[in-house]
């Protein structure tokens, strides 16, 4: 076969292709030129020289298919020639929106790729799937999707860069920080971890709240391998000497992990003298006074035990089988875990609801043996009565919704005051349960009281009022005494404080002041003795003494407290550590849910340095996108497992229940 024969162009043939560039406007010609070979026009591209049909009858579809897939064309080429696409873009700096033009960015796409993996806790193996992959080329060709290596290579980048930022963060910050710690152990690979969470007031007066650590704990988990974590921790990131308090699990091995840490930390830069540092967590506290209580049922109250057997037995009959559960399904019966007393409520709560209709049932169901008597219905609510009040304090406790300190003195003190009441009831059992409930409430309350009461009369809403209104149906004759204690370490606190002030500003300034002569050391003590117990003293006075606000449920403590420093500079600095206190660990206990999802059976294998990274980069960068760190953002987590059928309405999902 004759091959085609390039030849030069008659002077017809470049008058021929001057009428026709007249005529190409297509933005494919800037890729290519026309010849004429062998007595046809031909089209050849600048990048490989290959020829094509260049006949203007023949369009130019081959032409730029060609382009696309044209091997020395460069990806800068491709987008040059592509049409604008124009995107709105809103300015970081005032908000502000615009169009500008898309450029592909390969660099920025994977960033956003790893990102979108961190966020959402989608596996790592996504960019395997065959669907996704058919999804990316469909979306956007030019990006080269990245292997599962290089996705975790990013994840960590990711991490090391938003570490950094977290760690300017809190070093920048000029108050100290609250911890809640915790520990857990994965389902299927037995692998502890310590989940550490730093709290703080920023320089906004805005909750901020990071998971600084999800770091893998090997066995045993004793109170010296603890203790270690935490220290080593501390040291890395500089806060040592900026701790506020460490908010625990109440268990012997806490309790002694915490003295380990007082003897390796310095107690000259903690909350007086390290006093404050050990926080029970108030959730843990009240469950263990709960199934204190009820778990006398247990050890010899038959009535109360065989009333609630009864009842559970019924639900259990009546969400046994699904066709009895047809037959109930509008009474939406949950059966509950003996081992949570919050459970047990839950189910009673509702079994008494429909109480009236187990005596129906048991008529159309010869089956049926477990059929609650009057008595145990009227028990049950009794029961329920009385645990009612305790389930809504520790769901305000417990939940995601991270709150002031101050918000939680007044609902402790109404605990306190119901189990007083409970235990002079005419019914015996009840009465004895809230013995058992008020003996072991007793024990925790000097703890769990001091930073709540603190918190409490920082706010200008309280003050010192609430103790007076509160503290003479908690102690009775003794409330004066219990109130002169508050007021006293308050005056302690404001002591401190007003030391730091004195010992951070001017040291430069007294030791110039000494050795002038113009002041003997004695004068210089008795000056320093005055002033701390003066100014500090005399300004926590001025603020009791000035009256409460009117008390409005949206008040913004945080808010108040930044407008009044120049009034109360050193109230203001001690509001800015206590109110951040966090008195649970739910903050640390939440992040187990995603923990739990990251080390599911399928993907047990991943290393323990990436289930950190992700975990924590995870907390950083939804903060980020919530514009601060409180529990319940604008954004709030959103995993894969968070699915359902889209509301026709507005689009939300909404959860269908098979039956």
């Amino acid at each position: 076969m004759k091959g085609e024969r390039e030849q030069e162009p008659t002077n017809e043939d470049l008058e021929l292709d001057i009428t026709r560039k007249r005529k190409t406007t297509s933005d494919v010609w800037d890729h290519f030129t026309r010849k004429k070979v062998d007595g046809k026009i031909k089209a050849q591209c600048h990048h490989c020289s290959k020829l094509y049909l260049g006949d203007s009858s023949q369009g130019t579809t081959h032409l730029r298919n060609h382009l696309a897939r044209c091997p020395r064309l460069k990806f800068k080429d491709i987008r040059d020639m592509q049409q604008q696409v124009l995107i709105k873009q809103q300015n970081k700096v005032d908000g502000t929106m615009s169009l500008n033009a898309y450029q592909f960015d390969q660099g920025k796409v994977r960033n956003n790729l790893a990102r979108m993996v961190i966020l959402h806790e989608y596996p790592l193996s996504i960019v395997d799937h065959i669907g996704f992959r058919e999804f990316v080329v469909s979306l956007q060709p030019l990006f080269k999707l990245v292997t599962r290596n290089t996705l975790k290579s990013d994840i960590l980048k990711i991490y090391d860069n938003e570490r950094e930022k977290a760690l300017k963060m809190t070093d920048k910050n000029g108050s100290r920080m609250a911890i809640t710690t915790d520990m857990w152990t994965s389902s299927n690979k037995k692998r502890g971890f310590m989940v550490i969470t730093a709290h703080f007031i920023d320089h906004t007066w805005t909750l901020q709240s990071r998971v600084l650590r999800f770091v893998y704990v090997p066995s045993p988990h004793t109170k010296d391998v603890l203790a270690d974590v935490l220290v080593d921790w501390f040291l890395e990131w500089n806060i040592d000497r900026k701790l506020s308090t460490i908010t625990v699990d109440n268990c012997s091995t806490n309790d002694a992990m915490i003295r380990l840490l007082l003897n390796k930390l310095d107690t000259s830069s903690l909350m007086l003298g390290g006093s404050m540092l050990h926080m029970r967590c108030a959730a843990h506290i009240l469950n263990l006074i709960v199934q204190d209580g009820l778990s006398l049922i247990g050890d010899g109250i038959e009535m109360i035990r065989d009333s609630i057997e009864r009842i559970r037995d019924s639900v259990i009959y009546w969400t046994g089988s699904p066709k009895r559960r047809q037959k109930f399904e509008e009474m939406h019966l949950v059966l509950d875990c003996k081992t949570h007393w919050n459970s047990t409520y839950l189910m009673l709560s509702t079994a008494l609801i429909y109480k009236d209709v187990f005596p129906r049932l048991a008529k159309r169901e010869t089956s049926y043996s477990s059929l609650p008597y009057d008595h145990d219905c009227e028990l049950a609510k009794d029961i329920c009565g009385k645990l009612e009040l305790f389930h809504s304090v520790t769901e305000f406790f417990s939940g995601r919704k991270y709150s002031t300190t101050n918000m939680y003195f007044s609902l402790v003190c109404e605990l306190k005051i119901a189990l007083n009441e409970w235990s002079l009831s005419s019914n015996e059992m009840i009465a004895t349960m809230a013995e058992s409930m008020l003996a072991k409430f007793n024990s925790y309350w000097a703890n769990v009281s001091v930073v709540m009461t603190v918190a409490a009369i920082l706010d200008p809403r309280y003050k010192m009022k609430l103790l007076e209104f509160y503290y003479p149906n908690i102690y009775g004759d003794n409330s004066n005494l219990e109130i002169e204690k508050v007021k006293n370490l308050c005056y302690d606190l404001l002591d401190e404080y007003g030391d730091l002030d004195d010992s951070a500003s001017s040291p430069a300034a007294q030791m110039k002041f000494r050795l002038s002569g113009s002041m003997s050391c004695f004068d210089l003590f008795v000056n320093n003795s005055s002033k701390k117990h003066g100014s500090a003293r005399m300004e926590f006075d001025y603020f009791i003494d000035e009256g409460v606000l009117k008390k409005s449920e949206d008040f913004d403590i945080l808010g108040w407290w930044k407008s009044n420093g120049l009034k109360y500079p050193t109230l203001q600095r001690i509001a800015r550590d206590i109110l951040v206190i966090p008195v649970t660990t739910v903050a640390s206990e939440s992040a187990f849910s995603t923990s739990g999802r990251l080390l599911s059976p399928h993907r047990s294998r991943l290393h323990s340095k990436t289930i950190e990274a992700m975990m924590c980069a995870q907390n950083w960068l939804w903060s980020e996108i919530n514009g601060s760190s409180t529990m319940s953002g604008d954004c709030d987590l959103q995993t894969i497992l968070d699915d359902g059928e889209p509301n026709e309405e507005d689009g939300s999902c909404v959860t269908v229940v098979d039956n």
